[in-house]
């Protein structure tokens, strides 16, 4: 499975880059867990910054490209060995007959495996520029019109709309 054929809306995405890269050598920046759906929203660095960028992010120095997967309908969930920072690949596999797929998170730093729907939301496109050691903190920029009017930094977790919606 391609990461564009799960994407329930992947022209977000594919303005920047022209198709959708693989998620390949991604730095997972957060697991988020919630109830209602089930789902698990990955938070994520891209693998690398796009060729088509907005030249905003270019003249403000971004270098990196983070956004959110959320997968929806979440069953048979292990998550183990969170050791952060991890840097692995995303995985998805056709389960079933019923549009459903397996993920697999697979890294030194972490194992995280379930099956879903194979209908997958990506949100809050941001670029940054990343830190010496890793670290996403300090401004973004966000593709979203409503996050950049809400956020020019992360906002902290405990805000359930940018982390669980």
């Amino acid at each position: 499975m391609t990461v564009e054929s799960i994407l329930v809306d992947p022209g977000l995405l594919r303005s920047l880059y022209g198709g959708i890269p693989d998620l390949t050598g991604v730095r997972i920046r957060s697991v988020n867990l919630n109830w209602r759906g089930p789902t698990v929203t990955l938070r994520l660095d891209m693998p690398s910054f796009p060729g088509s960028a907005p030249q905003e992010w270019i003249d403000a120095g971004m270098d990196t490209v983070q956004c959110q997967f959320q997968f929806l309908a979440v069953d048979g969930l292990s998550l183990t060995n969170w050791v952060p920072p991890v840097v692995g690949d995303v995985k998805t596999t056709p389960w079933g007959t019923e549009r459903r797929m397996k993920v697999s998170v697979r890294s030194t730093g972490m194992s995280l495996e379930f099956d879903c729907s194979d209908s997958v939301r990506v949100g809050h496109v941001t670029a940054f520029a990343i830190h010496e050691d890793g670290s996403d903190r300090g401004r973004h920029l966000f593709l979203s019109k409503v996050d950049a009017r809400r956020h020019d930094t992360l906002p902290g977790t405990t805000e359930k709309t940018f982390y669980e919606r």
